[in-house]
């Protein structure tokens, strides 16, 4: 009986996220990662003065958030979004679909690792570089236009 309940309750929530998600209009979705994108952009420059200033307990909160919104934004690039409203995607996530779920993966894991290695470090510049800013510059040259 409970193995029955169970698998309803999850197909409920699993029908519950997708009509969640396609309710979402084009426009909310392209604004939505825009969105995302800036404020994890905002809050790694403040994990960076965080960490270099010794507040590691408060940076590493920030980088658990910044790991949650790379999560996110697996769902955040569906095939109708390629344009408009301001999009600096490149048609190169939808051509390499898995390479970019693969980095947005990726980031977040990194966001996580650096939870652990943060306090033990000797160099902060670099392993911010490593675990954060390489994570941002990957994904920059191959799949967002310039600006």
């Amino acid at each position: 009986m409970t193995i029955i309940k169970n698998t309803l309750f999850f197909i409920f929530i699993l029908f519950y996220s997708f009509s969640a998600f396609s309710e979402q209009t084009v426009e909310e979705i392209i604004k939505e990662r825009k969105s995302i994108f800036s404020k994890n952009y905002k809050t790694a420059k403040r994990v960076n003065s965080l960490a270099s200033n010794g507040d590691i307990n408060e940076a590493k909160k920030l980088m658990i958030e910044m790991s949650v919104n790379y999560k996110r934004l697996l769902d955040l690039f569906p095939e109708n979004s390629k344009v408009g409203f301001g999009t600096e995607a490149l048609p190169s996530i939808w051509e390499n679909k898995d390479e970019f779920n693969l980095l947005m993966t990726k980031a977040s894991n990194n966001m996580i690792e650096l939870t652990s290695v943060i306090d033990e470090t000797e160099g902060m510049k670099a392993t911010l570089g490593k675990y954060m800013w390489s994570s941002c510059k990957s994904c920059h040259s191959k799949f967002r236009a310039e600006h």
